[in-house]
């Protein structure tokens, strides 16, 4: 399963910035033209904040389930979710906490 979690993770972050790459060479950095763009309709909107109380959600989750197993590097977990979204710090939490499983604690 690391590996699963392993793979997941490179594509939780190659996929979105793979979209999102073209775009910044299009458009150049233009904050204004990317929100206008994001919430272009109800469906985008809708998509926008199903990842937002997704996001919030796993933060808590990381948060508390990461303190309670102390896993270690779990708030960059927390960076990548706030950094990339939740497709790249779900996996990466759980690669963390599945590596951490398997190793011999002392």
């Amino acid at each position: 399963m690391v590996r699963f979690y392993l793979v997941l993770t490179l594509l939780g972050i190659l996929l979105p910035y793979g979209a999102l790459v073209p775009w910044l060479v299009a458009n150049g950095l233009d904050i204004g033209l990317l929100f206008t763009e994001a919430v272009a309709n109800p469906i985008s909107i809708m998509a926008w904040l199903d990842v937002l109380v997704a996001a919030i959600a796993l933060i808590g989750f990381i948060l508390v389930d990461g303190g309670k197993h102390k896993v270690k590097y779990r708030y960059f977990a927390v960076l990548g979710t706030l950094s990339v979204g939740v497709s790249f710090g779900l996996p990466m939490y759980l690669y963390f906490k599945e590596k951490q499983s398997i190793q011999p604690q002392f």
